[in-house]
């Protein structure tokens, strides 16, 4: 196609060097790990080659809307292995992407501004090229980054770097899931394991989570480590509904609050990771769409905080915000905190006082099953009841005493009180 003299096409001809010059210039100043590109210089001219080329694709191949062809995907393919060859992060990889997409449009607004609104069936062809274009473009370059990972990543690095791309909202996570053999739903449950004390990096730890990875199809990664010592494992459990067939997704407020909408799978897989970590953890959940997973990872995060530490064998469960939602609030108001501190204090002169209103609280406060549990006559256990009652001044049977001393419970046994 002849592009007419002056138009729009041939501004951007005639700029592409150096804006490409601008894009290296860019990367070099705003992404850390480019910092390279200013001792490197075949590296530079290397980057200043790809910036050059896209653009001149663009002039060429956008005035009559043709395809990328698959050689020209190949060679964006080629930039990515590059890119994943140096090292390159994820988010660096991510930032790149943005920055170049951005650059682009300020160069064709340049232009525009320019030519002072001349020109705009030219920017309507260019702009209908962009977007699918682009797209392909992403995904050759996300293809080519991914099949250097595959080959010198570890299994378990790969699926974590799947579980960063998901919660990032990162479009790699496509290409890393097929890497994988996981599939990608639209609904998840994020799941965190809160550990006291983070295990220490173990080979044998790692096969354990790789063979529970496989065996559960789950996205695996470890989370913070707090100065404190303590540490997060980060699940991204597939949400299955047993109301699957409705059409209608539950919101997410609705979705948090009722349990029987996690996965059937969901208990057995939290035995089995807590097991493998071998220590006490709380573990709490939240749903969310795909591209509210960090959102949810936030909430999941305070719902475990909030939850009781337990060990694998004591019947460890996922908590949802239903089963904490007064202690998450109570996190933000340190007076009633304190309040409800100084309650659990007076419970300490007991004999197993907060042991026995956990396991009554934890059986819907059947005197038999409660007993059974505690391994104790029901005499015995009303006699810790009464005693509680004495010492507080609070029924644990009654409406009050269920509100204040299960919370009492809860926070004392999430280590919240050191």
């Amino acid at each position: 196609m002849l592009v007419p003299v002056g138009s729009l096409f041939v501004e951007l001809a005639r700029q592409a060097s150096a804006n490409a010059r601008r894009e290296v210039e860019a990367y070099t100043r705003e992404i850390p790990e480019f910092g390279f590109l200013e001792k490197d210089s075949r590296a530079r001219a290397r980057t200043l080659e790809h910036a050059l080329w896209l653009r001149r694709r663009t002039v060429e191949l956008s005035p009559d809307n043709s395809e990328l062809s698959v050689s020209d995907l190949g060679y964006i393919a080629s930039m990515g292995e590059l890119r994943a060859e140096a090292g390159m992060s994820l988010d660096a990889r991510q930032r790149v992407l943005g920055l170049h997409a951005a650059l682009m449009l300020r160069e064709i607004n340049e232009v525009t501004e320019a030519q002072r609104g001349d020109g705009v069936e030219e920017i309507m062809r260019l702009m209908t090229w962009f977007a699918p274009q682009g797209d392909r473009g992403i995904g050759a370059y996300c293809q080519g980054f991914v099949r250097v990972l595959r080959r010198r990543r570890q299994y378990v690095e790969q699926v974590a770097l799947l579980t960063r791309s998901l919660l990032n909202g990162d479009p790699i996570a496509a290409e890393l899931a097929a890497a994988v053999d996981v599939e990608l739903p639209d609904h998840w449950v994020v799941t965190v394991f809160r550990m006291p004390v983070r295990p220490a990096a173990d080979r044998f730890l790692e096969n354990e989570i790789e063979t529970l990875v496989k065996s559960h199809r789950t996205p695996v990664m470890w989370g913070r480590e707090y100065s404190d010592g303590s540490g997060e494992l980060i699940a991204l459990v597939p949400l299955i509904s047993r109301t699957a067939g409705n059409e209608d997704v539950p919101s997410r407020t609705v979705s948090d609050l009722l349990p029987e909408l996690a996965p059937d799978h969901l208990s057995d897989l939290v035995q089995d990771f807590a097991l493998a970590l071998g220590r006490p953890c709380a573990v709490g959940t939240a749903t969310a769409p795909l591209p509210e997973l960090a959102d949810a990872l936030d909430r999941a995060r305070r719902i475990s905080r909030a939850a009781p530490l337990r060990r694998a064998s004591a019947r460890l469960r996922a908590h949802t915000l239903a089963d904490v939602f007064i202690e998450v609030t109570v996190v933000d108001v340190p007076f009633v905190d304190a309040w409800l501190r100084d309650v659990a204090r007076q419970l300490d002169s007991g004999p197993d006082l907060l042991v026995t209103l956990d396991a009554y609280y934890r059986h819907d406060m059947h005197r038999g099953a409660t007993a059974t549990a505690l391994n104790v006559h029901t005499r015995t256990l009303d006699y810790r009841l009464r005693r509680v009652r004495e010492l507080t001044g609070i029924d644990p049977g009654s409406t009050r005493g269920v509100r204040t001393l299960s919370a009492v419970v809860t926070r004392r046994l999430s280590g919240a009180w050191r």
